[in-house]
């Protein structure tokens, strides 16, 4: 395993196996490359850290799924042949963005854990939190306690966001793809972690009904890290892929 620079240094990547990469491999929130170390042992492979995760900078403008996806689309003339892309959490957002993006250069999808859809209404915020937000934009509250009052509403990963990041996430757990799924001709394989709690398995079945080939796989005792949870079943999916 080794650290590769990508991209005029755009971007930092694990890189796993020998010889020319056949497998883009992209990361969840808040993770980095490295999550698939045990998964792709033996493949040759790319794990990129996305922007603004592990050693690679983060953006300079509010990135959506979309954006991450240019970025990497950049790095696809890297492969000889369109690489099997897996994808987790978030970089499965990035991998669906990704192939729909770039028809005839992306392989083969793996997704585990991917926020496809987003689901029913978000709820509104507290009446509280409303007049907070007023407050703070008329002077009257400042932003040090906005922003704790911020802290503890949001979730973890909001709470460990900064700066552009935070704005970044804001931005892509609204985001739902279901017309990207509908002009994904690749075959793709969804690996589930029955036990996953913030992308139930329900997700995926609603996404494998929009996908025009697909095959849900659902790991019976796994939960939502699917790559450091089950990585040899990873590892073979993956392999079937490459056939």
């Amino acid at each position: 395993m080794a650290l590769r620079s990508l991209l005029d240094g755009a971007l930092l990547a694990e890189a796993y196996g020998e010889g020319t990469p056949r497998v883009l491999a992209l990361h969840g929130w808040g993770r980095r490359g490295s999550d698939f170390a045990q998964a792709l042992r033996g493949i040759p492979s790319l794990a990129p850290d996305l922007p603004g995760f592990g050693a690679t900078p983060p953006p300079d403008t509010v990135y959506g799924a979309a954006e991450y996806a240019d970025v990497i689309s950049r790095a696809l003339g890297l492969f000889a042949e369109p690489p099997v892309v897996v994808g987790h959490s978030f970089g499965g957002r990035v991998a669906v963005c990704l192939a729909a993006g770039n028809p005839g250069m992306v392989g083969p999808l793996v997704l585990s854990g991917v926020p496809l859809l987003r689901p029913g209404p978000t709820r509104k915020p507290s009446w509280p939190y409303r007049l907070a937000r007023m407050a703070n934009r008329a002077g009257l509250l400042t932003d040090e306690r906005m922003e704790r009052l911020r802290r503890n509403r949001g979730s973890a990963d909001y709470r460990a966001a900064r700066g552009v990041m935070r704005d970044i996430l804001v931005k892509v757990i609204s985001e739902s793809y279901q017309e990207q799924l509908g002009r994904i001709p690749n075959r793709v394989r969804l690996v589930w972690g029955g036990n996953d709690r913030e992308v139930p398995v329900e997700v995926a079945e609603a996404a494998a009904r929009m996908l025009p080939s697909s095959q849900l796989e659902v790991l019976e005792g796994v939960g939502h890290f699917v790559p450091s949870e089950a990585p040899a079943r990873l590892n073979a999916i993956i392999r079937e892929e490459l056939g």
